[in-house]
């Protein structure tokens, strides 16, 4: 089960429909071992693409590099998919290497009209495990948050 913070919650929700039409992704990472999403890190999008999301290798280096000085981990990787469900494509499966990751995907179809205005259609927020190509979804408690740091990408 992943249990995360209000605030972070909210934070990737608005990542998602502030990138929209293209996929937005990130990061949250918390102390190793912890399983606490703590640190809210949204990156940016190196395809530009509404079907594809993917992070700058610099980028990404640089992030793991500031997690292991803080001695963090990622514990949750999220993105939006923005026309199709909340639920992980087989390029999804095929990239997801971290196995104690949460898996965290944000459909905001439902959120814009064919011209791309705003229809207050709702957002899919799920999460699952992806462990050797093995999608298993889980449940997600959404609890009151206290503070939350966010940053932008490294």
């Amino acid at each position: 089960m992943l249990t995360i913070g209000q605030e972070i919650h909210d934070a990737i929700v608005a990542h998602a429909l502030r990138d929209h039409p293209d996929e937005a992704c990130g990061v949250v990472a918390g102390p190793e071992g912890s399983d606490r999403p703590e640190r809210f890190i949204e990156m940016v999008n190196a395809a530009g693409s509404p079907t594809f999301y993917e992070f700058d290798s610099s980028d990404l280096f640089a992030l793991y590099k500031d997690m292991d000085d803080r001695d963090e981990e990622p514990v949750v990787i999220y993105h939006s998919h923005t026309a199709t469900e909340a639920y992980p494509s087989r390029t999804d499966i095929g990239l997801a290497s971290e196995p104690n990751a949460h898996y965290v995907l944000v459909s905001t179809r439902d959120c814009f009209d064919e011209a791309g205005g705003n229809n207050d259609g709702p957002v899919e927020f799920r999460s699952y495990r992806i462990i050797d190509g093995v999608v298993s979804e889980e449940d997600v408690t959404i609890t009151p948050s206290q503070t939350t740091q966010e940053e932008s990408s490294p």
